[in-house]
């Protein structure tokens, strides 16, 4: 084995729980806050100063990086990921400080595979799989496409 090598597991670390969570392993969480009744599936991040809501899913290999705040009854899909850093400068800002944040409302949902910048996405509002919400989502809708536009009002 190469002596340069370093592996690090999956691990739970400064996790603030709130009731009856469940989370499926390997799982990585960092410095966050998870509300009452949260199911988190395999393979996800969350990383720290993120908020996960109270009886919010989410599933599987999904990314939610720091400095985002998902709000209640929110279903995240599978695969969906969250972008902090919009690279403007052309290089990976290495400081936190550069990160932007990210704010999902209450009884959304968003489908496999989306990727989600740093915008605010409304209450009760569905983003279709596959989208790329590069914009803030302010009205009641389902929202799909790169990027992601209103389709229809719900």
């Amino acid at each position: 084995m190469d002596v340069n090598l370093k592996i690090s597991k999956s691990k739970i670390t400064k996790v603030s729980f709130g009731k009856k969570c469940k989370f499926v392993e390997p799982v990585n969480m960092y410095g966050c806050k998870i509300g009452n009744n949260v199911f988190v599936g395999p393979f996800v991040e969350i990383q720290k100063n993120s908020i996960i809501g109270n009886d919010t899913r989410i599933q599987s290999h999904s990314f939610i990086c720091e400095k985002v705040i998902i709000g209640k009854k929110c279903f995240i899909s599978h695969g969906v990921m969250f972008i902090n850093d919009l690279i403007k400068s052309g290089k990976i800002a290495n400081n936190s400080k550069h990160f932007k944040k990210t704010k999902i409302g209450n009884n959304v949902i968003i489908g496999s595979n989306a990727t989600i910048l740093p915008v605010s996405i409304a209450n009760n509002i569905v983003v279709g799989a596959g989208s790329v919400v590069t914009k803030n989502l302010s009205i009641k809708g389902i929202y799909a496409g790169n990027p992601a536009k209103l389709i229809r009002k719900i």
